[in-house]
């Protein structure tokens, strides 16, 4: 594939940048747009995968056919088989009639399943039906339906993880992974960085007419050293914030640095070695559970300097942790009462399991039990908040 069919291509679905790993991705989903192979996209969450199944789909022979994409992360697990295939009238409560699903509607064209390390694993073996055969069932019926469909998905997931873990069909990976497109995240692309910001501030100041914004040179080294977590997606927030808020339209480093949190700036520490959990950004929630216990701890500090000061008859030992505390941190209370008995708690190291459960609770009291607003807060889809709860045993009294 040209080099120029590459630039039209980013120009009409609004790609910027010229890094060599994201041209080679381009140009993977154009050579296989012509086929109706099975592609599986991966990448970090906010790089960008949604475009390439448009572009796919945009340049096969499917393009004057319906595109529908899925996020099958965000459908509960009690309805998304009915969502993807159909049901019946009266197959289950509230079935008040018979509905097409997502790929019978689809049929002739493509669907861009997002997020399909979500899918339950019963959803997993219909899905590798249709893949195989193009045959389907209804929620419901007996009755075998045929639909000619390319499938494209998506993940920011390690599916072979999920696969070691049980969690994901090996013969359902192979199949989605015909093609594989690896979508470089944006600290792989730092040339790109600097173009970006600027079409994000530009689009900023057009739509509130005001002068775009622009960087030092300091500012912009700072730009393109930054980890960036959130990929594209974070960068453009930080664009949008700059460009409304700062009243000076060039911006420094002192200034760019009050918009990129410390503790996101270089790339994350490895925590007991590869973690085998799916949460979408278990890692992310590992950073909160450790910000969290920071106050905690010094609750815990606060609390043994309240202990030593208000013991009647201090012990050396006693004199000598209090003097390792500084001032500030020790407040007067009243004595206990003499015939108060301490009774010393066994201590048990916390696991990780006992860490995310804790964060669950926390985040569900934060919201009122309201688990999609919850699941936002952790970082994580709202089906994988559910089965975490199920797997933790959180029970509703909890929050």
């Amino acid at each position: 594939m040209a080099e120029v069919d590459i630039m039209s291509v980013k120009q009409r679905f609004g790609i910027i940048g010229q890094s060599e790993a994201m041209n080679r991705a381009l140009s993977v989903a154009l050579r296989v747009a012509a086929t109706d192979l099975s592609v599986l996209v991966t990448g970090e969450s906010g790089v960008g995968k949604e475009f390439f199944p448009q572009i796919i789909h945009a340049f096969s022979a499917r393009k004057h056919s319906k595109y529908i994409a899925v996020n099958c992360g965000a459908i509960p697990e009690g309805t998304i088989d009915s969502e993807l295939f159909g049901h019946e009238k009266g197959s289950f409560t509230g079935a008040t009639e018979a509905r097409k699903g997502y790929f019978e509607e689809a049929d002739g064209g493509t669907i861009f399943l997002d997020e399909v390390g979500e899918l339950p694993l019963a959803t997993q073996v219909r899905l590798l039906r249709v893949l195989q055969s193009g045959e389907f069932m209804r929620v419901g019926s007996a009755r075998v339906q045929r639909t000619n469909v390319r499938v494209v998905a998506a993940t920011n997931n390690d599916l072979l993880q999920a696969i070691a873990s049980g969690r994901f069909r090996e013969d359902l990976y192979y199949r989605l992974n015909t093609v594989p497109i690896s979508v470089p995240p944006l600290r792989e692309r730092k040339e790109d960085i600097p173009l970006l910001f600027r079409k994000f501030a530009s689009d900023v100041a057009v739509q509130y007419k005001m002068p775009p914004v622009q960087l030092d040179e300091g500012a912009r080294q700072m730009l393109q050293n930054h980890y960036w977590r959130g990929n594209v997606r974070q960068l453009k927030n930080v664009a949008e914030q700059i460009s409304a808020l700062e009243q000076s339209r060039v911006i420094t480093a002192d200034v760019l640095a009050t918009y990129l949190a410390p503790n996101h700036s270089s790339a994350p520490t490895t925590i007991g070695g590869t973690m085998g959990e799916d949460f979408s950004s278990e890692r992310e929630l590992l950073y909160k559970i450790l910000f969290d216990m920071r106050s905690d701890i010094n609750d815990v500090k606060r609390m043994l300097s309240d202990l030593m000061h208000a013991a009647p008859h201090s012990t050396p030992a006693q004199h000598e942790v209090r003097g390792l505390l500084p001032s500030s941190m020790v407040t007067p209370v009243e004595d206990y009462a003499e015939s108060e008995e301490v009774v010393e708690v066994p201590h048990r190291e916390l696991t990780k399991a006992d860490m995310q459960r804790e964060q669950i609770v926390r985040a569900l009291k934060n919201n009122n039990g309201r688990r999609r607003d919850a699941a936002r807060e952790l970082f994580m889809s709202e089906r994988t908040l559910y089965r975490r709860i199920k797997e933790l045993g959180i029970g509703d009294e909890e929050f």
